[in-house]
């Protein structure tokens, strides 16, 4: 009996009063994303290309007089914004020499450095040289961190796909953490791993030699990016190595091909699409990166977001709206580059999968040589994914010379009156994280429920899905903070919402896609016959929707909420933008504890608060994992 998988385009939305229910939801969550995501966003574009009093509506109406590129033309022709770059503005006819001088420059420098070097080496310190520009050195660290990120994530794919060994399943559920984990708790971690009284150099003093100064390096600031994003490139291209059609591959071996020819010639292939993918997600993400470079790189390696927070903090709005502008242009285009290349992803990879072989069995010089790559690889996983966490948590009593618990009381202490008290910065990310999820989990349901229809409606659902995604945080915290936190006029009332309530907002905006990755795959899969079987019987739409599809998609929502909920407990980027006096969150608290050095050169109330977020966030792991979380990014 065949399975029809999806609805029909005819039988989208159903007859009256279903559809017109489910259609006033969708322009119910229509409503709220206008009022929390797109009029911020637009807020931000309005104070880049718009000149001054002129608003939507007047912009409408006269575009030709109410647009002006001048503030966007002020940012792309100064040199510290665009570096060399700038010239493609100023003058374009000089481009063709100027690109020309740099290249043979940089072979000059580079050519002879490759002889003793390895090629990622001296990309980072030759072509660091080069006139970048605030612009062409986010550009240039991501590009760095999505290389360390593909050669740190690929290796873990192969391990993942062509291996079985006890654990595997926990280590593939892990590869989902970066979505879960505040990027801020990740920057403590570093700083305890890697900074001057951290664990790798206490280590280096133990054996004799020197510390290090490591901090505020952009090797460090690469190595955070990848902790971050090779779980997410193997999470995508290990999903399309298991998916390889294991007959085609026999087939190319039975033609005398051998394991090289046939890994280039089919394997390789399918696995490019998510490789690409994956590639284009990280870049996205490391381009639009704050946390760590702000905490681990500070204003020296300042990347576009720390910049528009700089001018934020300093009430540079124009600055600031301009920067918002181009970096989302910028990270729109990458995006829809990306959702080429996923739907590509998407379409391949079906059949046989291959066989694995056993971890722990080797028989061959092959399978031993191939084992102790394993093995070292193995110990970078360790020191990269493992260490930093460890060694935060580490810190936050003592470490192993000297254990503690003075930092865990110096917390107890802060709550006398201080500016920022553990106990509030718990309480709020709490109440704000279940704010967050009353919000974002019926938005994500809705908008998963379009998106799964097909027709015109999923056009715009995919849409309205993945735009906050490609929008980053500081951009949403800025356009909240000038609309809404600023106030509205509507009519003769200026309406302002501040408070708890715009965290819950920009925290919403940041969740709600997830929940949608999580319900839409369970929503596409099911078989319409249930609901059909259902009506027949003669349940409502509304009965055979919260009788059949509720309870099977169920797993799908729990999930979605586990993450909707995750990602407000780690949300920075805008909450720190947003957060007064008495909202502050834990992450908050957490990067005020790193810049307080009241405590000495010591971390400890930063690791403790740090600690006390891993484990919020752990809990939430447990769950998304428990109930199966679905994310596909």
């Amino acid at each position: 009996m065949d399975k029809r998988v999806g609805a029909p385009d005819s039988e989208q939305l159903a007859p009256t009063p279903a559809r017109a229910l489910l259609l006033a939801t969708g322009l119910a969550t229509l409503l709220v994303l206008l009022v929390v995501f797109y009029y911020p966003v637009w807020t931000v574009f309005e104070n880049a290309v718009l000149r001054d009093g002129y608003g939507v509506f007047s912009a409408l109406a006269d575009p030709l007089a109410a647009v002006t590129p001048d503030v966007l033309l002020g940012v792309l022709s100064d040199p510290f914004f665009l570096g060399a770059a700038h010239t493609l503005f100023e003058a374009p006819l000089r481009v063709p020499g100027d690109a020309a001088a740099w290249t043979v420059e940089f072979l000059a420098t580079a050519r002879p450095a490759l002889v003793s070097r390895p090629p990622f080496v001296v990309l980072v310190h030759e072509a660091g040289n080069v006139e970048f520009g605030l612009f062409g050195f986010t550009a240039y660290q991501a590009v760095l961190s999505t290389v360390l990120s593909v050669l740190l994530g690929v290796p873990g794919a192969w391990v993942l796909a062509r291996f079985e060994f006890p654990g595997r399943s926990t280590l593939k559920s892990l590869t989902i953490l970066p979505f879960v984990l505040p990027s801020i708790m990740v920057v403590a971690g570093f700083v305890a791993t890697f900074g001057t009284f951290g664990t790798v150099n206490d280590v280096l003093a133990w054996l004799g030699f020197g510390r290090v100064e490591m901090l505020y390096t952009l090797e460090l600031v690469v190595l955070a990016h990848a902790f971050y994003n090779a779980p997410l490139v193997t999470r995508m291209v290990g999903t399309a190595w298991e998916n390889v059609n294991a007959n085609a591959v026999e087939t190319a071996r039975s033609l005398g091909a051998g394991r090289v020819r046939s890994f280039t010639d089919v394997v390789l292939p399918q696995l490019v699409p998510a490789l690409a993918a994956s590639a284009l997600l990280t870049f996205v993400f490391t381009f639009m990166t704050f946390p760590i470079v702000l905490g681990l790189g500070g204003l020296r390696l300042a990347t576009v977001e720390v910049w528009l927070y700089a001018s934020v903090n300093q009430l540079d709005y124009e600055t600031a709206a301009a920067l918002g502008t181009l970096e989302t242009a910028f990270s729109l285009f990458f995006m829809y580059v990306y959702l080429r290349y996923e739907a590509r992803r998407a379409s391949s990879g079906t059949g046989k999968p291959l066989p694995r072989a056993r971890l722990f069995s080797a028989d061959t010089l092959r399978d031993w040589l191939s084992r102790a790559g394993i093995a070292a690889y193995g110990l970078v996983i360790v020191v990269v994914f493992v260490l930093p966490l460890a060694s935060m948590v580490l810190a936050s009593v003592g470490g192993l010379d000297d254990p503690t618990l003075e930092w865990w009381r110096l917390l107890v202490e802060r709550q006398g009156g201080s500016r920022t008290e553990p106990s509030v910065a718990v309480w709020n990310s709490l109440l704000f994280g279940l704010g967050a999820l009353a919000v974002a989990l019926p938005m994500g349901v809705v908008v998963a429920a379009f998106s799964t229809r097909g027709g015109r409606l999923r056009k715009l659902g995919d849409t309205v899905l993945m735009a906050p995604i490609a929008v980053s945080g500081v951009v949403v915290g800025f356009g909240l903070l000038q609309g809404l936190v600023f106030g509205v006029d509507i009519g003769s009332y200026r309406v302002s919402v501040v408070g708890p309530a715009v965290v819950v907002m920009a925290h919403a905006v940041a969740g709600y896609p997830f929940v949608v990755r999580n319900v839409a795959p369970m929503l596409a899969d099911l078989d319409d016959r249930l609901v059909e079987a259902a009506r027949s019987l003669g349940a409502d739409r509304a009965r055979a929707l919260w009788d059949v599809e509720l309870p099977l998609v169920w797993p799908g929502v729990v999930a979605g909420a586990a993450f909707a909920f995750a990602i407000s407990i780690g949300e920075f980027d805008s909450t720190v933008i947003l957060a007064g006096e008495n909202t502050y969150t834990m992450p908050v608290a957490l990067k005020r504890f790193l810049v307080d050095r009241t405590a000495g050169p010591s971390i400890g109330p930063a690791a403790a608060m740090g600690t006390v977020l891993l484990v919020v966030t752990a809990v939430s792991f447990v769950v998304i994992d428990y109930v199966g979380g679905r994310y596909r990014p």
